[in-house]
């Protein structure tokens, strides 16, 4: 089946599907890195193709340290993604960021341990440059149109990517906090790293759901959890729906879909050919 889009959707909690996709197809790719976390559905809305995929699978049984980015980011830029739009369920570590706004952070921080975030190693070094890791001409142009819906949104602040499955112990929040993070979840920055490496804009959303822990009375609960969660899902699709036949709009000169051609150190001559096959899709 061939189909190819350029526009790639990443769902986070909730977002399992996108019902305003339109003429769908599901495809199952084969990749070197193994299984994408589902099949890939592929759909068009308002006439433009989007590919879409569920970061934790469709029934949500994939922990966060279990997720296959890999195998996601290669199979998404198989069939011609060149922008991923990363949704993702947050907590707040400011009052101003509250439950069921959107933030569209400029910076991260990685505190993530069991994770493997490259697609290089076994015989081959690369270093991506990561001082900027989001593509902000697509996150500004989100944040302006999600303020014309409705959408309380905020442009900038930094994600700490934590480990997880367990949320926050007090301490830690408390710790986040004073270092002035603004957003916590458990997947952004593995799947921005290998973003940058594939050559891709990536533009991720945070959806708050909580306070963390950190807020007296505001602790995580899963059932207000869930009723925020619910709101969030219904803003985000009318979100998609809204930008996703525009996206061509934005004019985006950051280069990072060149920079891995400056940024491998091993000769290619001293490269095995089996890993020159296997990495060929990342490195052209």
């Amino acid at each position: 089946m061939s189909v190819s889009a350029k526009i790639g959707v990443i769902g986070g909690s909730g977002l399992y599907k996108i019902d305003e996709l339109k003429n769908k197809k599901e495809i199952s790719i084969k990749t070197p890195f193994g299984k994408t976390s589902d099949k890939i559905i592929w759909g068009e809305i308002s006439g433009t193709p989007v590919c879409f995929v569920p970061r934790h699978g469709r029934n949500h049984n994939i922990l966060p340290s279990e997720i296959p980015h890999q195998a996601n980011m290669w199979a998404l830029k198989s069939i011609g993604v060149k922008t991923i739009i990363s949704v993702s369920a947050v907590g707040s570590l400011k009052e101003e960021l509250a439950p069921s706004h959107f933030v569209f952070p400029d910076q991260f921080v990685d505190e993530t341990k069991l994770r493997k975030a490259t697609f290089f190693g076994d015989g081959v070094v690369a270093h991506v440059p990561m001082a900027h890791p989001f593509c902000m001409s697509y996150s500004k142009f989100m944040y302006n149109e999600a303020k014309k819906i409705g959408i309380k949104s905020h442009l900038g602040g930094t994600y700490i990517c934590m480990e997880g499955p367990e949320f926050s112990t007090k301490a830690e929040s408390e710790y986040h906090r004073k270092m002035g993070y603004s957003i916590i979840g458990m997947t952004v920055a593995t799947e921005a790293k290998l973003a940058r490496e594939a050559g891709l804009h990536y533009v991720p959303v945070s959806l708050v759901t909580d306070y963390d822990c950190w807020k007296e009375g505001e602790e995580v609960d899963q059932g207000k959890v869930l009723d925020t969660l619910h709101k969030n899902i219904e803003n985000i699709r009318r979100l998609l729906v809204r930008i996703i036949p525009i996206m061509d709009s934005v004019k985006c000169d950051c280069g990072y879909d060149r920079i891995i051609s400056g940024s491998i150190l091993t000769a290619k001559g001293h490269i095995p050919q089996s890993l020159m096959r296997k990495l060929k899709l990342i490195i052209g």
